[in-house]
């Protein structure tokens, strides 16, 4: 099925669109099927930030599972805005899924304390990956799968933590560009605090996500719409933007391709896993 999305000879600088209500539609069924028919497990576990990816992703997934099948975890650090979990709680609420908090600064502070020279994006990757383990070991206590919550500018623009933010096994919001989880955000009724304000990992005061890439997810979008579907850079710039920001765009997609692959294995064989040899299911 190919949803509706609008490319990008239709609007020359701007984002791509979509059918706001097929993809809903399409993408709870995407979650039923992953995880009630193919796998089995009828309940979710979902790390709920108080942004709008993981906001939107509970709101599918309760739609799709009914909220009593899904198990919203908090995960705070002692220096995190305090909103981040007022903002997750006016999801909770909207949606009637459950919900635990559980405070990870002293599994973090327990390793970064032998670790007084580490900078901000070492400490940033520590806890992301301690809320991975966090909630991969609340999905085995309630029985349940950990979601996905990465949206597709941000992968395709390497701006995550590998191992971490990409581990859950299914994401339904994968891809999505920001500016389409925005409009579906708008459609499923995500609470507006949390669609308004500006996207931030809450790794450090005053961060936000686009003072970090260096450009905004609109324009950043708009780009990798053409990129995506064959456009040279030179043709991208003549569609009108500026140089320096495709060749931003350009250069983090080509030097985060390792980040969205499994680890290369070295072969040996014929039947090197994902490398060469798949099962029937596997295609």
């Amino acid at each position: 099925m190919t949803l509706p999305i609008v490319e990008p000879s239709a609007a020359l600088l701007e984002p791509p669109g979509l059918n706001a209500a097929v993809t809903a539609d399409w993408l709870a069924a995407f979650l039923r099927d992953e995880l009630v028919l193919r796998r089995k497990i009828p309940r979710a576990v979902i790390g709920l930030s108080g942004g709008v990816d993981s906001a939107v992703t509970a709101f599918l997934c309760a739609r799709a599972l009914g909220p009593q099948n899904v198990y919203a975890i908090r995960m705070p650090y002692r220096s995190s805005n305090r909103s981040s979990l007022t903002d997750a709680a006016l999801v909770v609420e909207a949606t009637g899924i459950r919900c635990e908090t559980i405070d990870i600064s002293a599994a973090v502070d327990g390793y970064l304390q032998s670790q007084p020279d580490a900078d901000a994006r070492r400490r940033g990757n520590v806890m992301a990956r301690t809320r991975m383990v966090v909630l991969f070991d609340q999905s085995a206590k309630f029985d349940a799968l950990p979601i996905g919550t990465g949206n597709k500018t941000e992968r395709l623009l390497g701006y995550f933590t590998w191992h971490a933010d990409d581990a859950p096994p299914v994401n339904p919001i994968g891809d999505l560009f920001k500016s389409q989880v925005w409009a579906l955000a708008r459609y499923l009724g995500v609470p507006k605090p949390l669609i308004e304000k500006a996207p931030s990992a809450d790794l450090e005061a005053d961060q936000t996500d686009e003072a970090d890439l260096g450009i905004s997810y609109a324009r950043a979008d708009a780009i990798l719409a053409c990129l995506l579907e064959g456009y040279s850079d030179a043709a991208t710039i003549e569609r009108g933007f500026k140089k320096e920001e495709v060749e931003l765009v350009r250069r983090r997609v080509d030097s985060t391709h390792w980040k969205r692959h499994l680890p290369t294995t070295a072969m040996l064989s014929n039947t090197a896993i994902n490398e060469f040899y798949l099962r029937p299911v596997d295609y």
